[in-house]
Protein backbone atom coordinates (compact mmCIF):
# COMPACT_ATOMS: atom_id res chain seq x y z
CA UNK A 1 0.00 0.00 0.00
CA UNK A 2 1.59 3.17 -1.45
CA UNK A 3 1.48 6.60 0.48
CA UNK A 4 -1.27 8.83 -0.54
CA UNK A 5 -0.47 10.97 -4.37
CA UNK A 6 -1.53 14.44 -4.83
CA UNK A 7 -4.93 13.17 -6.40
CA UNK A 8 -5.87 10.91 -3.64
CA UNK A 9 -4.92 14.10 -1.24
CA UNK A 10 -7.51 16.13 -3.28
CA UNK A 11 -10.64 13.78 -2.88
CA UNK A 12 -9.53 14.17 0.70
CA UNK A 13 -8.96 17.88 1.04
CA UNK A 14 -12.30 18.39 3.48
CA UNK A 15 -10.85 15.88 5.33
CA UNK A 16 -7.61 17.82 5.98
CA UNK A 17 -8.97 20.90 6.32
CA UNK A 18 -10.95 19.86 9.52
CA UNK A 19 -7.63 17.85 10.96
CA UNK A 20 -5.49 20.93 10.44
CA UNK A 21 -8.49 22.87 12.63
CA UNK A 22 -7.30 20.62 15.68
CA UNK A 23 -5.68 22.19 18.16
CA UNK A 24 -2.00 20.41 18.75
CA UNK A 25 -2.04 19.08 15.03
CA UNK A 26 0.81 20.24 13.25
CA UNK A 27 1.20 19.02 8.90
CA UNK A 28 4.72 18.85 7.74
CA UNK A 29 4.00 17.58 4.70
CA UNK A 30 0.86 17.85 3.01
CA UNK A 31 -1.64 14.88 4.70
CA UNK A 32 1.34 14.08 6.96
CA UNK A 33 0.63 15.25 10.75
CA UNK A 34 3.13 15.42 13.67
CA UNK A 35 1.80 15.33 17.28
CA UNK A 36 4.78 17.17 19.75
CA UNK A 37 7.50 15.85 17.61
CA UNK A 38 6.16 12.22 16.76
CA UNK A 39 4.27 11.51 13.31
CA UNK A 40 0.73 10.91 14.12
CA UNK A 41 -1.41 10.63 11.13
CA UNK A 42 -0.99 10.07 7.44
CA UNK A 43 -2.83 8.59 4.26
CA UNK A 44 -2.53 5.50 2.05
CA UNK A 45 -4.28 4.73 -1.31
CA UNK A 46 -4.89 1.55 -2.88
CA UNK A 47 -7.33 -0.08 -5.07
CA UNK A 48 -9.47 -0.97 -2.23
CA UNK A 49 -9.97 2.37 -0.90
CA UNK A 50 -7.95 5.40 0.73
CA UNK A 51 -7.04 4.76 4.35
CA UNK A 52 -5.61 6.47 7.36
CA UNK A 53 -2.78 5.01 9.71
CA UNK A 54 -3.40 6.77 13.06
CA UNK A 55 -0.95 5.97 16.10
CA UNK A 56 -2.07 3.79 18.50
CA UNK A 57 -3.19 5.51 21.89
CA UNK A 58 0.20 3.17 23.42
CA UNK A 59 3.18 2.27 21.81
CA UNK A 60 4.51 3.29 18.65
CA UNK A 61 1.81 1.47 15.95
CA UNK A 62 -0.30 2.81 14.11
CA UNK A 63 -4.00 1.43 13.75
CA UNK A 64 -5.37 1.43 9.83
CA UNK A 65 -8.63 3.12 9.80
CA UNK A 66 -10.79 3.35 5.82
CA UNK A 67 -11.27 6.72 4.81
CA UNK A 68 -12.69 5.77 1.68
CA UNK A 69 -16.69 7.00 2.47
CA UNK A 70 -18.37 10.51 4.29
CA UNK A 71 -19.01 8.66 7.19
CA UNK A 72 -15.74 6.88 7.83
CA UNK A 73 -14.06 10.30 7.24
CA UNK A 74 -15.97 12.11 10.15
CA UNK A 75 -15.37 8.69 12.55
CA UNK A 76 -11.90 9.39 12.08
CA UNK A 77 -12.42 12.92 12.92
CA UNK A 78 -13.80 11.96 16.14
CA UNK A 79 -11.02 9.40 17.24
CA UNK A 80 -8.27 11.80 16.19
CA UNK A 81 -10.22 14.37 18.22
CA UNK A 82 -10.51 11.52 21.22
CA UNK A 83 -6.48 10.67 20.82
CA UNK A 84 -5.66 14.21 21.14
CA UNK A 85 -7.46 15.05 24.92
CA UNK A 86 -5.92 11.34 25.83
Amino acid sequence: MKHAGEQALDALEALLVALRALPGMVEKKRGVFYRRSKAFLHFHEDPAGLFADLRAAAGDDFDRYDVSTKGQREALISTVERRLRA
